[in-house]
């Protein structure tokens, strides 16, 4: 029991302390949210691209390292491990990936925009030069992206400028993808980056990039990973010292560019179970578009809440319906067998 009490105590502490970086933000809606969002992430600690002291490659290698071998980094678009020495090696090692495609802003690698590892990720040289600078978009007429001979799940579209990343770093794309646009607003010589629904040719150097509502809906589908939440960690405690607001709070999306409309209110703080029982609850379908389904054993009730913290539905069903309520974040506290455990679901 010390050790579940310790863990719940420090989980709290993170929460306030996340809750005091994003505060100014806070009561804001609309520009104004997007502004404070941007005064809270900008000037950040910049480092070069290339360097005989701490640079992109270093830092990449410590962000992207394979848990599984600490020599290795993880490509972004395969998955696949190698070795983390072999930095770019006559197109034979792994290249830096500009998520937001350099040219997109005609940025380049200079240090800001050019070398913000909130971006940048390790990826094979074929599957970069591959990527280029299309849109992110499904694809409609799909051809494989292949690493190594191996299909990587990536597709580009046969007759479309569109690049499609495997399901499970969609929503790493879309969240670094909007990271960038509140980041970069156009302050001295930044660029002013900001989100389409056009679908541009790889001659276009506008400071666009989509397709928005693509990214929306992958940010939906593939929710935020331990992963990206231990990376978004190392890089604001260890070097640049600003954070990927999307990873942190996910429903800032839905108020800047999706279905919540209003201020964004200080966000919940999830209580923590003092005491668990090992009893399985699961949620489903998450996202929804309707109805919500739960799964417990010695099932009691359940409790709604939205955004705001509002008590929306108190029901001792096991079935949900969503369907007069407006698309976003909301929160469940579920009693079963004698405990509350909350999950956040969304709704698209």
């Amino acid at each position: 029991m010390k050790i579940i009490t310790i863990t719940i105590c420090l989980l709290g502490s993170i929460l306030l302390q996340g809750q005091d970086y994003y505060k100014a933000a806070f009561n804001h809606s609309g520009d104004s949210l997007k502004f404070r969002l941007n005064q809270i992430i900008k000037n950040h600690t910049e480092f070069p691209y290339t360097s005989s002291s701490t640079d992109v490659w270093d830092i990449l290698k410590e962000t992207d390292r394979d848990e599984n071998d600490s020599n290795n980094v993880i490509l972004i678009y395969s998955g696949r491990s190698i070795n983390a020495a072999q930095e770019y090696n006559s197109a034979k090692g792994w290249s830096r990936e500009h998520v937001w495609a350099k040219s997109r802003g005609d940025f380049g690698t200079d240090e800001g925009a050019g070398t913000d590892v909130h971006h940048l990720r390790p990826c094979d040289v074929g599957v970069n030069s591959t990527r280029n600078n299309r849109n992110f978009d499904d694809c409609i007429t799909c051809r494989e992206v292949i690493d190594g001979g191996f299909n990587t799940g990536s597709n580009t579209d046969r007759n479309l400028w569109t690049f499609e990343p495997p399901d499970e770093v969609k929503g790493d794309v879309a969240r670094m993808i909007f990271y960038m646009v509140i980041r970069y607003e156009g302050e001295g010589m930044e660029p002013d980056l900001e989100l389409t629904e056009i679908l541009l040719d790889n001659t276009d150097k506008s400071h666009l990039q989509g397709v928005k509502s693509t990214l929306l809906k992958w940010h939906r589908n593939d929710a935020v990973s331990d992963w990206e939440r231990n990376r978004n960690d190392i890089i604001y405690k260890d070097y640049q010292k600003n954070r990927n607001p999307f990873i942190d709070y996910p429903e800032l999306a839905e108020y800047l560019w999706g279905g919540s409309i209003g201020k964004w209110k200080a966000p919940l703080i999830i209580s923590s179970v003092v005491e668990l029982k090992n009893q399985p609850i699961s949620v489903y379908p998450n996202p929804t578009d309707v109805k919500l389904n739960i799964d417990a054993k010695n099932f009691e009730s359940v409790e709604v809440y939205d955004i705001s913290g509002r008590l929306i539905i108190q029901s001792a069903l096991k079935t949900i319906d969503l369907e007069e309520q407006p698309k976003g974040l909301y929160l469940l506290k579920i009693k079963a067998n004698g405990e509350i455990q909350e999950f956040k679901v969304f709704k698209e």
